[in-house]
């Protein structure tokens, strides 16, 4: 399964994603802490152990260096 996960203010990125996984799993190319980063679907948060059925996702830096 092919995602696009846009996180906001920054850069959009295909992942490729096996039909279990998660959202956590999206997580892993891009490098970002579960801690650091909310995932929204539809503008709603969605919870990381969720099996992904979506095609589109957006990732919210809660955390941001300065």
């Amino acid at each position: 399964m092919r995602v696009t996960v846009d996180v906001v203010g920054e850069d959009t990125h295909e992942i490729e994603l096996e039909a279990d996984g998660t959202y956590a799993d999206l997580l892993e190319p891009l490098e970002y802490s579960r801690h650091e980063v909310s995932i929204v679907v539809d503008g709603q948060p969605v919870p990381e152990d969720q099996p992904v059925e979506v095609d589109r996702v957006q990732v919210l830096r809660l955390v941001q260096g300065g």
